[in-house]
């Protein structure tokens, strides 16, 4: 027997022939259609996500339902980053794109079945793409200066998100997102970082009473009663400097013969914290004077021990310690300035 006859293959692998393998690719693609297009549009259903752990999330997200959902078959998983890639791109439309894929597919089922050769019909949908691209091209509605015209992009908004919120709460809703996206464009490379926007979810009220906050909203306060609660004409301090006891990156040991060697350690680990919160105290007493009236708030990404906070509490400094890194980059961005990871850069 020649060796070209024989072929070794995995004892549990799965073997089909060619024209199987493709119409089971097909099937994939219904498959993923049938479970996607009962969720599409202003009227479709809303489907319940039950996780591993019994959490429930009630969605019409085409997106959400994809990254929920475990697929295995690799043509699914395919259409499934087609989508993904449509809600990168543009936010929306990824139900859509995974309907298209799958009623192509389904039509092209059909040609097969008459014995026309797949690279036919693959060329077909490149002369059917290039023909909607020029259909595109000649029907779309031309609009100068998109970004000033804001009707029209509540409009845009709108038809978005009517689609998957209630119809009360979505004209509500688009409104806002325009005005946080207004907030946060920037005329340079950047453009448009959506970053930069928080969405902060309030336990204890209903989706009616949701609000655009024009500025930074940041779920911490002060740590110390005596700090002000509100504060008006405010330098800004952003700093990345620890204002409290740190253990060593290494392990390591002191040894001590008595009780005043052991004091006087204490006391110069204190001293080095001490000193770092005495330099903000006095940058706060040079630049805040009676005269002009300015308070101070320090944003610190490290930690403040107790003792330190009450020192800036005494001098009336507002001092939020343990500050997220993403709101460390808005501040600067909506203040302006650098933050600092030295004291004795303060000038």
């Amino acid at each position: 027997m020649a060796s070209s006859s024989l072929r070794s293959v995995n004892p549990n692998a799965e073997i089909m022939n060619k024209a199987a393998a493709l119409f089971m690719n097909i099937n994939a693609a219904k498959g993923l259609q049938d479970v996607m297009k009962s969720n599409l549009g202003p009227k479709g259903t809303i489907k319940m996500l039950v996780g591993g752990a019994g959490q429930i999330k009630l969605t019409k997200d085409g997106g959400a339902l994809l990254a929920e959902m475990q697929i295995q078959h690799p043509t699914a998983i395919m259409i499934s980053r087609t989508a993904v890639a449509q809600d990168v791109q543009t936010g929306d439309g990824t139900t859509t794109a995974v309907l298209f894929c799958g009623e192509l597919l389904k039509m092209a089922e059909r040609e097969l079945n008459e014995g026309v050769h797949p690279r036919v019909l693959t060329d077909g949908f490149e002369m059917a793409k290039d023909h909607a691209l020029e259909f595109l091209d000649e029907f779309k509605i031309k609009h100068d200066k998109i970004a000033e015209n804001r009707a029209l992009l509540v409009d845009v908004a709108r038809t978005s998100l009517r689609t998957k919120l209630d119809r009360k709460l979505a004209d509500q809703l688009c409104e806002i997102v325009v005005d946080a996206i207004a907030c946060i464009v920037r005329d340079d490379h950047l453009g448009i970082d959506l970053h930069m926007v928080e969405v902060m979810h309030m336990r204890h009220k209903n989706a009616a009473d949701s609000r655009l906050i024009r500025g930074i909203l940041m779920d911490h306060g002060a740590r110390h009663p005596d700090m002000p609660k509100s504060m008006k004409n405010c330098y800004v301090l952003t700093c990345n400097v620890s204002m409290e006891y740190e253990k060593t990156e290494h392990d390591s040991s002191f040894f001590y013969k008595n009780a005043e060697e052991r004091e006087k350690m204490v006391n110069a680990e204190r001293r080095f914290t001490d000193t770092k919160v005495k330099q903000v105290i006095e940058l706060k007493k040079k630049v805040c004077t009676p005269e002009n009236g300015y308070n101070f708030v320090v944003f610190n990404q490290k930690g403040i021990d107790p003792i330190s906070l009450d020192m800036l509490a005494k001098e009336g400094i507002l001092g939020l310690r343990r500050t997220k890194r993403r709101n460390m980059e808005r501040l600067t961005l909506a203040c302006g300035g650098i933050p600092m990871n030295d004291t004795c850069d303060l000038t």
